[in-house]
């Protein structure tokens, strides 16, 4: 099923996947997954915020309108198939095609579950195009507000909501799913962002947390100019003050043992020979609590505070997003820890199961990455692992849907 799906997305220069929201290779990964799910007679719905479930039988009354629990309602696998920015080939897709894998396993064996199972293609993981990560499952959830998910724009000026509507979806649609009520656990298989099963030897882990962490843009201002005619004295530079806040994001984030990355820009005008009048940047930062994610942003912010005055520019801070620290449900953890005789890990990456977790039980499998490289065409997992992955939730399913 990966190699099906390899060429969709893929830039040939870089080697790496560019499957953005509603986009031509997104299109082709939403017709695919109808596809694979009809081929084994489940029954495909999609919300309306694009994402797609698909039933291998019918949805439930039990639970619907009054919250099911993890022993009433139906069993949801599955992850997401969109990527970052030359984006690797495992991040997201790797739990789609392990989740119907598994679904193939069991069923050849005459496995008959005593719950409905999903596998779900969650829309817009990764955020890449309108900036905020999870749009699809933080809009099902309710976390997400639709008028503020509507009005989100790409790089071109186009808002979600011309997107959807591009798409022939219904903007008016986006807003909280009724699936929800129905599903009574979730386990989303994932490729290992990190080196922590290399170092254990074990080709499967069981997430214990995810931390804490978000996304905040500065937008610095300044003066634009000739860039010979003026002399650096004289200069109301912006990129100086940006220059100097990615230095001091690094080392703080070092000295607090978490993480701060700049990884957008946006500079304006933007001509070779001009002084730039605005710098827009997008820090992505994260911390093993929310005490302590506050205190690396906060810190971050006074150092572009200081930066600025220093060269009589401005720096305006914009919280894009936010999400609090993530503990997996205790007993489901313990229980499939034990189960699949596997290590506990916690991870610095956001996933659709971080959203879910507090609507009902979940829990995450992580496959090895030989490479502990993620977000990049370097991401990589060994097919015996992939293997591994599917004989995991195999167990899984057995376990939670007898």
């Amino acid at each position: 099923m990966l190699e099906a799906i390899a060429d969709v997305g893929l830039d040939a220069s870089t080697g790496g996947y560019r499957r953005f929201a509603w986009t031509d290779a997104d299109m082709t990964l939403r017709e695919w997954f109808a596809g694979e799910a009809e081929a084994r007679g489940m029954d495909v719905v999609e919300d309306g915020n694009g994402n797609q479930l698909a039933w291998l039988r019918s949805r439930p009354g039990v639970g619907r309108g009054s919250g099911a629990s993890e022993h009433s309602g139906a069993l949801l696998l599955g992850s997401h198939l969109d990527s970052v920015p030359d984006g690797g080939a495992f991040d997201g897709p790797l739990g789609v095609v392990s989740s119907f894998a598994a679904l193939d396993r069991l069923r050849a064996d005459g496995f008959a579950p005593t719950r409905p199972i999903v596998v779900a293609n969650f829309a817009d993981e990764e955020g890449a195009r309108f900036g905020i990560a999870c749009a699809g499952s933080q809009l099902a959830t309710g976390v997400l507000a639709p008028e503020r998910a509507l009005a989100l724009k790409d790089r071109d000026g186009l808002t979600m909501a011309e997107a959807l509507a591009g798409q022939g979806r219904d903007p008016q649609r986006v807003g909280r799913a009724d699936w929800l009520d129905d599903v009574g656990v979730f386990v989303e298989l994932h490729v290992e962002q990190g080196r922590h099963l290399v170092h254990t030897g074990d080709a499967v882990g069981v997430a214990s947390a995810i931390w804490p962490h978000g996304r905040w843009r500065l937008d610095f201002s300044g003066v634009a100019d000739h860039a010979g005619a003026t002399r650096m004295v004289d200069r109301r530079d912006p990129m100086t003050a940006y220059a100097a806040t990615v230095l001091a994001a690094r080392r703080l984030a070092t000295d607090a043992d978490a993480r701060a990355t700049f990884g957008r820009l946006e500079v304006a005008p933007g001509g070779t020979n001009a002084i730039p009048s605005r710098v827009r940047a997008w820090l992505d930062a994260r911390a093993s609590t929310e005490d302590e994610l506050g205190r690396l942003v906060e810190a971050i912010v006074a150092e572009a505070r200081q930066a600025a005055d220093a060269d009589a520019t401005d720096v305006e801070l914009v919280t894009e997003s936010v999400s609090p620290a993530v503990t997996f449900d205790l007993p489901l953890r313990d229980r499939l820890a034990t189960v699949l005789d596997a290590p506990v890990l916690a991870t610095g990456a956001g996933h659709d199961a971080g959203v879910l977790s507090r609507h009902v039980p979940t829990a995450m499998l992580f496959v090895r990455n030989p490479t502990g490289v993620s977000h990049s065409p370097a991401e990589h997992a060994e097919d015996a692992d992939c293997e591994a992955g599917v004989d995991a939730l195999v167990r899984v399913v057995e376990t939670l849907a007898t």
